[in-house]
């Protein structure tokens, strides 16, 4: 039986400062690779935090925007006090215990895309 392993999600974007500003400086990603088929094509773009990896893409045909994930964290409230802290102008990140056993904080990009973060609740 094949054994399946990590997932990378592909998330679009319009515009690579605006990305860099959101994931990078927001969100404290570092920048694995940078792809250009050519001067003036798209950029995609490789992302990486601790064990989580995300691509951006600005081809059409590589994802919709809007798109929603769930990023699980050892400490949600230690993360969300360290983005609450960057004082990003476009999101404020709150944490919220949720009916189903887990903190939650969602920011959204500037693409549309919904990124939430989640710990489970320690009884």
């Amino acid at each position: 039986m094949a054994m399946l392993h990590r997932t990378t999600p592909i998330l679009r974007s319009f515009n690579e400062a605006k990305a860099r500003e959101f994931y990078v400086d927001f969100l404290g990603f570092r920048v694995l690779f940078e792809h250009r088929f050519h001067d003036g094509a798209p950029l995609y773009m490789g992302l990486v935090r601790d064990h989580c990896e995300l691509h951006l893409s600005e081809h059409h045909g590589d994802a919709c925007p809007g798109g929603s994930m769930r990023i699980a964290v050892d400490d949600v409230n230690t993360l969300c006090a360290e983005l609450q802290a960057r004082a990003y102008r476009h999101a404020r990140p709150e944490v919220q215990d949720m009916p189903w056993g887990t903190r939650d904080f969602t920011v959204t990009d500037p693409f549309g895309n919904r990124l939430t973060f989640t710990s489970a609740i320690s009884t």
